[in-house]
C-alpha cells in the first residue's frame, strides 16, 4: 500500500490551496488525520463523508508514514 498512496492522494493548488487531498476532493488529508487522530472511528469518519473510502484512509495514513520516514531531529545541547 505505501506506493498506492499516490493514486489517492493529489495536491492541486486550486483545490484547498495546494494542499494534499484525498482525490481531488475537499478532503484533506490533514483533516483525516487529524480526525483519526482524535478517535474519531473509521466507520464515523466514513459516513460523515461519503466521497471517502476505506481505500482513502490508508492512503492518508501511508502518505503521512512517508511524508515522516526520512525526518530527523535534532537535539540540541
Amino acid at each position: 500500500m505505501t506506493s498506492n498512496w499516490r493514486t489517492r492522494i493529489t495536491v492541486d493548488p486550486k483545490v484547498l490551496v495546494g494542499k494534499p487531498t484525498v482525490r481531488g476532493l475537499r478532503i484533506s488529508v490533514e483533516h483525516v488525520l487529524r480526525a483519526l487522530a482524535d478517535g474519531v472511528p473509521e466507520v464515523e469518519l466514513l459516513a460523515d463523508s461519503p466521497d471517502l473510502e476505506p481505500a482513502d484512509i490508508r492512503a492518508c495514513l501511508a502518505y503521512a508514514a512517508e511524508a515522516i520516514a526520512n525526518e530527523r531531529v535534532y537535539q540540541v545541547a
